[in-house]
């Protein structure tokens, strides 16, 4: 059986800083409580791409890291929620970036956005369109924070936003005849709560508006959207598989605040040995931050050919997904 297995990973962080308490200095209007941010999501520092710098950038240097032979690809995916313009595809920007000539397009699905680039290089691979795909993200969602606050009400609408940090990820994704690589991928969609987290700016609903540019969220009916749709689309895959999580090297989980981070550890029963926490330094990455995670434990010797990586994917509460993988 042929399967779609990832042959490498890698990761760019952009190399400014920003403190959670230079967040709180950076807010104009509305003053915080002092060291809010930090109490309340875990999150230290987060990074952010410079005023050069594109979403498409931050995708270009990390399959660069990943050093693929642009030459020899069959497809490039670009699975991001950020974007450089509304059209055409990013993935054209990084296609010709990187020097490619093969078919692209991309995947848009908020923070699963890459989990969903990636099962659709594996439909790709297993149905014999494709033999090698890189599937890459660039996220920079500190394009849409916004600074100057109004209220406490704005505040809190805005509160997300002060979590996430830009970040650029890839995978080569091969198609592999031993029977190594993808082996379980499940997926699901509670569409009735996309209202709780929006950036409308550019769509037909509000194209021009500059109030529109901004993240807003509420995290508090997002955890419960989650908690709602409950645990069982990730406790399945298990017991299809008739695994535990102990039976592999590294869990990948998407990861929002800390304190959310253990509801969803605990509620699962994951080992707390088996996440690679990226929080605290790196912030939200949105969906950078499976892969930054899978190219970080790459890199620690936490992971490599033979050992099994699950990666679970939460957009909010509207989107869940789980993806099983021999490396």
């Amino acid at each position: 059986m042929i399967r779609a297995r990832i042959a490498g990973a890698a990761a760019y962080l952009p190399e400014t800083v920003l403190t959670s308490a230079d967040v709180e200095a950076r807010i104009e209007g509305y003053r915080p409580h002092p060291t809010i941010v930090e109490r309340m999501t875990g999150i230290r520092a987060r990074h952010v791409l410079g005023p050069e710098q594109q979403a498409s950038d931050l995708a270009v240097e990390a399959a660069r890291r990943l050093g693929a032979d642009p030459a020899s690809l069959d497809l490039l995916v670009f699975g991001s929620a950020s974007q450089d313009l509304v059209e055409p595809a990013t993935a054209h920007i990084v296609a010709d970036k990187l020097g490619a000539s093969c078919p692209v397009f991309d995947v848009k699905n908020a923070c699963n956005s890459f989990l969903n680039g990636l099962q659709t290089a594996d439909a790709m691979i297993r149905t014999g369109q494709a033999e090698r795909v890189l599937v890459c993200t660039g996220e920079a969602p500190s394009r849409a924070v916004r600074w100057r606050v109004r209220d406490r009400a704005q505040f809190v609408d805005a509160f997300a936003g002060y979590t996430l940090s830009d970040a650029g990820a890839a995978v080569l994704v091969e198609a592999d005849p031993d029977g190594r690589g993808i082996f379980y991928r499940d997926f699901a969609a509670v569409s009735s709560a996309w209202r709780i987290g929006t950036l409308p700016g550019g769509g037909s609903m509000r194209p021009r508006d500059p109030e529109a540019t901004y993240f807003s969220g509420d995290g508090r009916r997002l955890k419960e959207a989650f908690l709602a749709a409950g645990p069982e689309i990730f406790l399945s895959a298990l017991e299809k598989n008739g695994l535990t999580w102990d039976d592999f090297a590294v869990v990948a989980v998407h990861q929002v605040t800390l304190p959310y981070l253990e509801v969803l550890r605990s509620l699962l029963g994951i080992p707390p040995d088996r996440l690679v926490v990226t929080l605290p330094e790196h912030g939200n990455m949105a969906s950078a931050t499976l892969p930054v995670q899978l190219a970080t434990a790459w890199r620690d010797g936490r992971c490599g050919p033979g050992d099994r990586v699950a990666m679970i994917g939460l957009a909010g509460g509207v989107s869940l997904g789980v993806i099983f993988m021999e490396l």
